[in-house]
């Protein structure tokens, strides 16, 4: 007897679910199997102590906060990327496979990175793929970048006060505002040094991790 439609669309909707979950365990494992994600240390009797879902949310949910502060979404995500990664560098595809996402939005993602100087690119040793690496002083980096973007702030407002007329109530404010990103490009590199003094004062001590 000739199978009737209806049992024809189950069938074929059983054999649809079964390809999405086994691609999805699929690309789990690829996202698992990522240098970011690989032997992941046992915490004393709790169990694992971070695993890929855990380690994705978390991207997630730092990388909406550099957006929500100015940074383009995709390029966040993989800045946290590198920066869960214990070595601090990862290729295109295990990128890919951690945000699970397409390689061309890690390509443009990455683009915009080594721009802005956050990332480098290299090529890894007895290959031709690509490592992207973030750099040890990382922060400064983000820093050097936000003050970059704050001095065009000051050019643009200090144009804008002489718009204004430097004697009305908003070129003053505009002035002023100038006036204090020039300040606060001008104290970063001591900020910068100090920063060192103190991570060199305190390395070696326990973190709340040791407790």
């Amino acid at each position: 007897m000739p199978e009737g439609h209806e049992g024809q669309e189950l069938r074929a909707g059983r054999t649809q679910e079964g390809q999405e979950l086994r691609a999805g365990r699929i690309q789990e494992g690829q996202a698992a199997g990522g240098r970011g994600l690989r032997d992941v240390p046992e915490a004393s009797g709790a169990g694992p102590a971070r695993g890929a879902v855990a380690v994705r949310q978390f991207i997630q949910r730092f990388a909406s906060l550099l957006a929500d502060s100015g940074m383009p979404r995709m390029p966040a995500r993989i800045f946290v990327a590198l920066l869960t990664a214990d070595t601090s560098s990862l290729t295109a595809d295990e990128l890919a496979g951690l945000l699970q996402v397409s390689p061309a939005a890690v390509s443009g993602g990455v683009r915009y990175l080594v721009q802005v100087g956050l990332v480098s690119r290299e090529t890894e040793v007895g290959s031709r793929r690509h490592v992207y690496r973030m750099p040890d002083n990382v922060w400064h980096e983000v820093l050097r970048v936000r003050d970059r973007i704050m001095m065009r702030w000051a050019d643009t407002m200090r144009d804008g006060a002489d718009v204004l007329g430097a004697g009305t109530p908003a070129g003053e404010r505009l002035a002023e505002s100038a006036m204090y990103f020039d300040f606060v490009s001008k104290e970063l590199p001591a900020l910068l040094d100090r920063w060192e003094e103190y991570k060199a004062a305190h390395q070696g001590r326990p973190g709340p991790w040791d407790a």
